[in-house]
């Protein structure tokens, strides 16, 4: 081993990471595999998609061992476990022994989400049920809370909240700012980027913007989140790629994650389900944190919308 593979393994630590930061639990290392791995390197891939695909074998191995059977270098495993939020390899080990044990102990069933042209209908609901299923259960372990937290105090403290998103990702920005709306907050969707980046300009201090692009690099999004950064604002991305561009602009990161991509069901159209949890979790947060004036707003637009749901009498 090198002096520098020593210095990275030296009291189970990684270089220059804070001790006190804690490792992900066992059942959001998954969570982690499947989001980060498409932002890693190739090699940086093979050692996620190793340890997600047989955690109880990897748990076995040391570094060399995980090192040779993925064809990559012990410095890569060490970066991959690192990136995957452990401070070095012994405690990825320890996650993916923990993660085994809960396998063994309650099994997910085999159905996936490669659904065929010809997969009868009962086939496609149970499949996208279970990977629907899967995306909730991997955003919420993955998703910061103390980011989430923050959040939520700004916009519930907020004189006014810009939302941006395009395609699937609009329609995910119009459902927060009605929802918002409804308790009685100022809250405006944009798509249209021209539009997004002029209302952008009026924003300061005291205002919130918030990005929602899957892939973290829609420059349609990006562009007004970053001159609401510029003026001020306090600017929020949600996102399934931490890393990506919009990160830059983002005071406060909420990572979603997404169910696997197929021929039929692209990144855009799965990528919304997490979303809309996230965006729930903010709703109900901000909700709590304003209910003595969110209850009565609440109240208020349901009695003035009631009649349109009863039965017309002639």
């Amino acid at each position: 081993m090198t002096n520098d593979m020593k210095e990275i393994f030296s009291n189970g630590t990684a270089k220059g990471r804070p001790g006190g930061e804690a490792a992900p639990a066992p059942a959001a290392l998954a969570a982690k595999v499947r989001t980060l791995a498409p932002s890693m390197t190739r090699s940086m891939q093979r050692v996620a998609e190793a340890v997600a695909a047989d955690p109880a074998g990897c748990a076995a191995l040391t570094v060399t061992g995980l090192a040779e059977l993925t064809g990559t270098s012990e410095a890569t495993v060490v970066r991959t476990a690192r990136l995957l939020g452990y401070p070095g390899y012994r405690d990825l080990r320890l996650a993916l022994a923990g993660l085994a044990a809960q396998q063994q102990s309650g099994r997910a069933p085999s159905v996936t989400a490669d659904i065929a042209v010809d997969d009868p209908i009962a086939d496609v609901v149970a499949k996208l049920a279970h990977d629907e299923q899967q995306t909730l259960a991997d955003t919420a372990a993955g998703l910061d809370t103390i980011q989430l937290g923050a959040a939520v105090t700004a916009l519930a403290a907020a004189r006014r909240t810009d939302i941006y998103g395009v395609g699937a990702s609009g329609l995910v920005a119009q459902d927060l700012a009605q929802k918002l709306l409804r308790i009685g907050l100022v809250a405006h969707a944009h798509s249209d980027p021209h539009l997004a980046v002029t209302n952008a300009v009026q924003l300061r201090t005291g205002d919130v913007a918030i990005a929602i692009t899957h892939s973290g690099s829609t420059g349609d999004v990006i562009e007004p989140l970053r001159v609401a950064f510029d003026r001020g604002a306090t600017t929020v991305a949600i996102t399934g790629r931490p890393d990506g561009p919009v990160s830059q602009y983002a005071d406060h990161i909420l990572t979603t994650s997404t169910a696997r991509e197929s021929e039929l069901r692209p990144a855009a159209m799965s990528s919304r389900t997490s979303q809309l949890l996230v965006v729930d979790c903010l709703f109900t947060g901000v909700t709590q944190r304003t209910y003595e004036t969110a209850a009565p707003a609440l109240s208020a637009s349901y009695e003035a919308l009631a009649h349109r749901h009863s039965p017309r009498t002639r």
